[in-house]
């Protein structure tokens, strides 16, 4: 049973057969039946995601990894409670958060709470943008068992042919651009945007209008902190993890955990 949990989470949301199981571990289908059983009842019993089963000659199990709602709001919490922290402020009335995107406590436990959103939706690739918000993106590819495509700001080289596109930042108004490589994602793709932080969307604008290029959808949008002291956003539908609504008069930043997770 402790081998077959530690190839579940080591692979998360991909198919493994049970004859995988059967050569790798030198047991009988029947044997490895029951302590399925006993590994999905455990998960459930701790609210650390699903086992499912997938019937067939093809079929197999996999696990959904999932963090129970309490432990969510008490996330929420935490980082609402250690971006608060006046000397996180920098000139121009930002939150500094560079520490806590390559925080790996931080961000493994956000890459579940944020994949959990879409592990229902067929998605082929995670999308994200040549900034902080990769380790994130990265881990939320683990979790839904993705390849995580990174549109980049300018060409490179190593890249080969690429498709760019001129997009609005919605926070600057200003004309920016982002690329992506011809080979990265198939043509007919699905696809969700992964980033460390909204403004007002403009960025999630141009990814979508990216994946049109490779005639692909964007199926969601997901973010660690969404900034609602905007007042048009130009994306409306989209899940995030922390809220901030800019700074009081005494300048402490004003965040609350998702309306999510209340």
């Amino acid at each position: 049973m402790v081998a077959i949990t530690k190839i579940l989470n080591e692979n998360p949301n991909k198919l493994i057969s049970l004859n995988f199981f059967s050569e790798r571990l030198n047991a009988a289908k029947s044997t490895l039946s029951e302590d399925i059983v006993i590994v999905r009842e455990t998960f459930e019993k701790m609210q650390l995601g699903k086992v499912e089963t997938v019937s067939g000659a093809a079929g197999g199990i996999k696990y959904i990894p999932d963090i129970n709602t309490e432990d969510k709001k008490k996330f929420s919490n935490e980082l609402c409670e250690v971006l608060k922290d006046k000397n996180r402020v920098v000139p121009g009335n930002f939150i500094y958060m560079t520490d806590l995107m390559y925080n790996p406590k931080i961000i493994s436990r956000a890459g579940i709470i944020l994949a959990a959103f879409f592990s229902d939706c067929p998605i082929d690739y995670v999308v994200t943008v040549e900034t902080k918000g990769i380790p994130l993106a990265f881990e939320v590819a683990k979790n839904l068992g993705v390849e995580l495509v990174i549109a980049r700001r300018d060409n490179k080289v190593t890249e080969g042919p690429t498709v760019t596109i001129n997009y609005v930042s919605g926070s600057s108004g200003r004309i920016q651009n982002m690329s992506l490589a011809k080979r990265s994602i198939k043509k007919g793709s699905t696809c969700i945007f992964i980033d460390d932080f909204m403004k007002a969307g403009g960025t999630a604008l141009g990814i979508i209008d990216l994946l049109k290029e490779f005639d692909s959808k964007l199926l969601g949008i997901g973010v660690l902190v969404d900034n609602i002291n905007v007042d048009k956003k130009l994306i409306h539908k989209y899940y995030s993890i922390v809220e901030f609504s800019g700074m009081d008069n005494n300048g402490d930043a004003l965040l609350e955990p998702s309306k999510l997770f209340k």
